[in-house]
Formats: structure tokens, C-alpha cells, sequence
């Protein structure tokens, strides 16, 4: 695999599951190494596993990323929605994104009743 980007994940989240598997079928060029941070801690957690579980989270070009930067990061490495992460280059759209993504968080587990 020539992954570009790692992303961490929560595989027992139904709704990051689902996502998960729709950002496989688009990394067609496997530029994108997905961990699943939900089983046992791997060596490869940067940070915390409660907080790869908490928050979104990708390394690209080294640089550890959380929330909204992260998934930025990772539409960036997918053709098809390169230019969604390239203008979340912008320093207000990526903080509206984000304001975005910390509303989805207070909503989150209720979300995945309705995925589940």
C-alpha cells in the first residue's frame, strides 16, 4: 500500500463504519492507511485511544490532525473530493467545518441508533 495519509478510526461506531467504507471505495489509488482504534491499542496510536475515539484523526505529511482538518486531510487524498479539502484550506471554512464537526459530535451517539 503507498499510503500518503493514516487515519484512525472508530470501527465500533456504526456510523464511522459506514463512512469508513464509503472512503475505501473511493480510495481507489490506496493512498489512505485506515486503523481501527476500536479493538486493542496499537503501536501506531499517536495519541491517546481514548482520544483517537473521541475525535476524528489523520497524519498527513506528518503533521497528527484532528476533527475537521482531518477528514480535510483525507478528502484531500481522494480525487473525487480533492477540491472539497483543498478549499478547506481556508483558514474560515475550516473553522466553520469545524464548529460543523463539534455539533456532530453532541449528536453522535444518538446517530448511531438510527445507523445501528
Amino acid at each position: 500500500m503507498n499510503s500518503n495519509l493514516t487515519v484512525w478510526f472508530d470501527g465500533g461506531c456504526p456510523l464511522c463504519k459506514k463512512e469508513i467504507a464509503l472512503m475505501r471505495r473511493l480510495d481507489r489509488q490506496e493512498n489512505i492507511n485506515f486503523i481501527d482504534v476500536s479493538g486493542e491499542a496499537s503501536d501506531s496510536c499517536p495519541v491517546d485511544r481514548t482520544l483517537l475515539l473521541q475525535r476524528f484523526h489523520a497524519r498527513e505529511a506528518g503533521e497528527l490532525l484532528s476533527g475537521a482538518a482531518a477528514f480535510a486531510a483525507m478528502w484531500r487524498t481522494i480525487p473525487l473530493l480533492r477540491p472539497l479539502g483543498l478549499i478547506a484550506r481556508n483558514r474560515l471554512i475550516l473553522s466553520a467545518l469545524e464548529r460543523l464537526y463539534l455539533v456532530f459530535l453532541r449528536f453522535r451517539p444518538r446517530l448511531q441508533r438510527w445507523v445501528s
